[in-house]
């Protein structure tokens, strides 16, 4: 697969992806001896890439699991100097990660973070329908047609409707048993999907948690935790972006 030159530039650890760019603009850069000064160029793993007569060093993926806490910017950094889901992994990890998609401000859980942009890319592409678990407090307990609405689809105040998901109530909540905790599994990636989902059917969402994300669960990871993927896990998180695995395994 082919990744913009900048981009990559910037995960090998040559400068951001915006003076990355100049770079390449100025004639810093060469691609298999050839100076390139298009930022629309586009490179593979097979190209070799000099800057200022340099070969760059392309990094070894890696794949770490984090259990994100409210409060926290999925981003690599913040122009407000909020705290960032990278900041757990500093002077821990020294290859150039960032978040795979994100999740709310005020929505916890399961982020992969990584340095692969392929796989990035194939996890956010809308076409690979990488399924996503949810926990949401939701007000008032949904009733059967609210569950039907769920399952087939919802019309969302964006005039998108949503696809299907799958649903489930976990319990009823609150001391008078008011509210719901729902279990909803879904496979798009658009922003505040499960929120606008639920405010659809009159349920607001209160709090949010992501408890799989492509197949990685959770389990003992507490709020602000991560850890490396096995061997297995990214084998299996590979052959999923592909769409190597079963319907039934997604």
């Amino acid at each position: 697969m082919k990744e913009r030159l900048q981009k990559v530039m910037a995960h090998a650890g040559i400068a951001s992806r915006r003076a990355s760019e100049k770079l390449i603009e100025t004639g810093h850069v060469r691609v298999n001896g050839k100076v390139v000064t298009t930022l629309g160029t586009t490179v593979t793993d097979a190209d070799q890439i000099e800057v200022n007569h340099k070969p760059i060093h392309r990094e070894a993926p890696v794949y770490f699991l984090f259990n994100k806490p409210r409060g926290v910017i999925t981003s690599a950094s913040d122009e407000k100097k909020r705290k960032t889901v990278l900041d757990y992994f500093k002077h821990q990890v020294t290859e150039r990660i960032y978040p795979v998609g994100r999740l709310d401000y005020d929505t916890t859980g399961a982020l992969l973070v990584t340095n692969d942009g392929k796989l990035d890319y194939l996890l956010t592409h809308p076409k690979h329908e990488i399924p996503k678990t949810y926990l949401a407090k939701v007000t008032g307990i949904p009733d059967a047609a609210d569950f039907q609405r769920l399952q087939t689809g919802v019309k969302l105040d964006d005039h998108h409707t949503s696809a299907p998901a799958e649903v489930r109530l976990v319990k009823k909540m609150g001391t008078d048993g008011q509210n719901a905790l729902m279990e909803l599994t879904i496979h798009e990636g658009r922003n505040h999907e499960v929120k606008k989902m639920f405010q659809a059917v009159g349920h607001p969402v209160e709090k949010l948690k992501r408890t799989v994300f492509a197949g990685l669960k959770l389990a003992d990871l507490e709020p602000g935790q991560w850890r490396p993927l096995n061997k297995r896990e990214v084998r299996d998180l590979l052959e999923l972006a592909k769409g190597e695995l079963p319907r039934e395994n997604k």
